[in-house]
């Protein structure tokens, strides 16, 4: 072969139409279809995403476009590399994926972040409401924003999926928090919870009989402590007499009686359901001072305003504080200390939930549709709908169920 034939066949073989290229798979996309956009937390704390790359897979398959900002995942341990594959687009800038039509995240965005989002668009995510600001909704409204809190959306049978859900994991994650903070090594009491032979175990009060309180009150139980509960709804300190199979020690919040609990307790677990918005301070700030040295409060209520008078917001950066000699963990998000776990809980909710909006006509349709799911919607177009917020911010709402008259 001669020098000339040599260069034209490298030259010939260089060119990549001799090479197969890689294509993605066209997408058969509806009417219905969304295109759904998962931000980065900017949150220090927050580690979940509320899409597992199994579910952004079953999406797009079902004609969906989902847009996920670079590095969301990580912090569940779900890559980039998983998102592509599963058919998302890599974002990597939030000026471009808060331009989706859909926001699905889990901290409720900053006003900065809502004012990238389009006009007139979704947003999907927790509301929190013990730490907004009348700002947060007025700049949702500015943009017509429909928001739904997924603390509030409800199922067929009228539970709060999401909410049991996180608070199945709060209750499991939480007796681990407590081993943590009676070690001498975090500076606790230097006790175990189940105790030893001719030990006694620690005294654990759980204030709230709700599923926290539940899962709470199972994983003690497991580890041998002893327990009491305490809730007002005599209904539900039977039931999770029932559902524990075991007996134990149940009251309603009377003050003394809490009081006299307390002063003895180990640790003191706050699982209160908030009640209109916010929940009630049933410890009193007298009622920590009586406490031993270095017992222990978790207050998982604290993203509702807590239900201990001397607890402040805490991160998982800092934790914990110490008021009256008694150690405080309040971090907000506890179940975002098992990221992975809670990303796939939540994900097995928020999926069926978009393919089921995207058979109704979209999500303005099944808002109307179920009422189940209207119960989460707090701004619709514009304006605020949601009466405990009104109430809370001193501002004007419109009533969901008279715009759905009006509208049919």
């Amino acid at each position: 072969m001669t020098k000339k034939e040599q260069s034209g066949f490298a030259q010939l073989a260089s060119k990549s139409s001799l090479y197969p290229q890689e294509k993605l798979m066209a997408i058969k996309k509806n009417k219905n279809s969304f295109l759904i956009g998962l931000p980065n937390e900017i949150s220090l704390q927050e580690k979940r995403i509320t899409l597992t790359p199994d579910s952004v897979a079953l999406l797009v398959n079902n004609g969906h476009e989902v847009w996920v900002e670079t590095k969301a995942g990580e912090g569940s341990k779900f890559t980039d590399k998983l998102y592509s594959e599963a058919g998302a687009k890599i974002i990597y800038t939030p000026e471009e994926v808060y331009k989706a039509d859909v926001i699905l995240k889990i901290e409720p965005p900053t006003i900065e972040e809502i004012d990238l989002m389009k006009n007139g668009k979704i947003l999907i995510s927790a509301i929190q409401l013990g730490n907004q600001t009348p700002d947060y909704i007025k700049a949702l409204n500015k943009k017509n924003i429909t928001a739904l809190a997924f603390e509030f959306i409800q199922d067929k049978v009228g539970g709060m999926p999401i909410i049991r859900a996180m608070s199945e994991i709060a209750g499991n994650t939480v007796m681990s928090i407590a081993s943590e903070y009676l070690s001498c090594a975090n500076g606790g009491k230097g006790i175990i919870l189940g105790g030893i032979t001719g030990v006694p175990p620690a005294k654990v009060v759980i204030i709230g009989a709700g599923t926290v309180g539940e899962y709470a009150g199972r994983a003690a139980i497991g580890l041998g402590a002893e327990i009491q509960i305490f809730d007002n709804h005599i209904y539900k300190l039977r039931r999770i007499k029932q559902t524990l199979g075991h007996q134990l020690y149940t009251s309603t919040i009377d003050t003394v009686t809490l009081a006299e609990s307390l002063k003895d307790a180990d640790v003191v677990i706050g699982a209160l359901r908030a009640e209109k918005g916010r929940a009630r301070h049933v410890v009193s700030e007298e009622m920590v001072a009586e406490m031993k040295e270095d017992s222990l409060i978790i207050d998982l209520s604290i993203d509702q305003g807590g239900c201990v008078a001397t607890s402040e917001l805490t991160s998982l950066k800092k934790p914990t504080f110490r008021r009256y000699g008694v150690i405080h963990y309040c971090v907000p998000n506890v179940a975002s200390r098992v990221a992975h776990t809670a990303t796939t809980a939540l994900s097995n909710i928020f999926t069926p939930t978009i393919l089921r909006a995207a058979e109704e006509g979209g999500v303005e349709e099944m808002i109307f549709a179920h009422h189940w799911f209207m119960n989460g919607v707090y701004t619709f177009k514009g304006g605020l709908t949601n009466e405990h917020i009104a109430r809370k911010f001193g501002m004007k709402h419109k009533d969901l169920a008279l715009l759905m008259a009006a509208r049919f």
